[in-house]
């Protein structure tokens, strides 16, 4: 029978994740909670598929275990996977990229509207006692405001189309697209530069990658408008949060609307959660139950199909099926 591993998950009990793999005939191990390489290792020898959230999944991994054809990936991103060492080895890497694009880009817009519209620092002083407009003093007109989306994929899309919705002007950089030209959706493309420069609010896209690790750094927070805000829904790495710390101390950035970190769970003590100017979410822009149902049954889809000898829905190195 083959054997499908989960090797970390957040996601609670797998009666989802096992009735997909019964339906092939496969099976699927009590998850285990990997943190190293050498946890990931010593539960994957006889593995001809694992199933993946965070746990890195590197060459000394996949040298570990002979059988596997599949690494499929809880959700969108993959850095913790060695695509390359994974199509050297003929074995087929999966993901769900679009499991969630509407929860996300609804999130982004969510932590703008709280900080552009004071939501979370007025409830605070309201239940404080104080029945006034002080604590954010001054608002502005949303209407003509600058939306700026770092990256122009899905969830970049439909978030920079909701907030056109809502009356802001939106803008887009993406190294996939040339500055001065327009997406296919009407969205002007600019530099990332000009983006930072222009934007009243600036909304991270990307996935987490060496080119994209601390893209929103000292250097960049210093080209924002003082009165602007960061938005990430993205990967925490995406930003030096001790470059944010320091720019939301001295102001030169209004405010952040965070719902993911460099270091989750974030620490109860981190000097993020002591900023009256930041607006925090544990990571929950992927969260409704049509899309924890997505996220917990299409993983398996993917590796069983792969094991299937059948091509998955979402495969980020399609020529090992023709290797195999």
């Amino acid at each position: 029978m083959k054997k499908i591993v989960i090797i970390d998950s957040n996601l609670g009990a797998i009666d989802l994740e096992r009735n997909v793999a019964e339906q092939y005939g496969f099976l699927i191990d009590k998850p285990k909670q990997c943190k190293t390489e050498e946890d990931v290792i010593s539960v994957v020898k006889d593995a001809d598929a694992v199933i993946v959230q965070y746990a890195p999944v590197t060459k000394r991994v996949l040298d570990a275990s002979p059988n596997l054809k599949a690494v499929s990936e809880y959700g969108v991103g993959v850095d913790s996977i060695d695509i390359a060492a994974c199509t050297e080895r003929g074995i087929a890497v999966c993901n769900v990229p679009d499991y969630s694009f509407q929860e996300v880009s609804d999130q982004a817009i969510a932590l703008t509207l709280a900080l552009d519209r004071g939501v979370v620092a007025l409830d605070k002083q309201i239940r404080s006692g104080n029945y006034g407009l002080a604590a954010v003093k001054p608002l502005h007109r949303i209407a003509g405001r600058v939306f700026g989306v770092v990256g122009l994929g899905r969830i970049a899309r439909a978030a920079a189309h909701k907030a056109c919705g809502l009356g802001y002007k939106v803008i887009g950089t993406d190294v996939a697209f040339e500055p001065g030209t327009t997406t296919d959706d009407g969205i002007p493309v600019v530099t990332f530069e000009e983006l930072l420069s222009l934007s009243d609010v600036v909304s991270l896209h990307v996935p987490l990658t060496a080119g994209t690790k601390h893209l929103i750094n000292a250097a960049a927070l210093s080209k924002m408008k003082p009165e602007a805000i960061l938005i990430n829904t993205a990967r925490g790495g995406v930003v030096d949060t001790e470059a944010l710390v320091d720019a939301l101390k001295n102001k030169t950035v209004r405010g952040a609307g965070l719902d993911v970190f460099e270091t989750e769970p974030l620490p109860k003590d981190h000097p993020l959660t002591a900023l009256d100017n930041v607006v925090l979410t544990p990571h929950a822009g992927y969260y409704s139950e049509e899309s924890l149902f997505e996220l917990k049954t299409r993983p398996v889809q993917n590796a069983a199909d792969v094991l299937a000898g059948k091509t998955p829905r979402n495969i980020l190195n399609p020529v090992v099926l023709t290797l195999n």
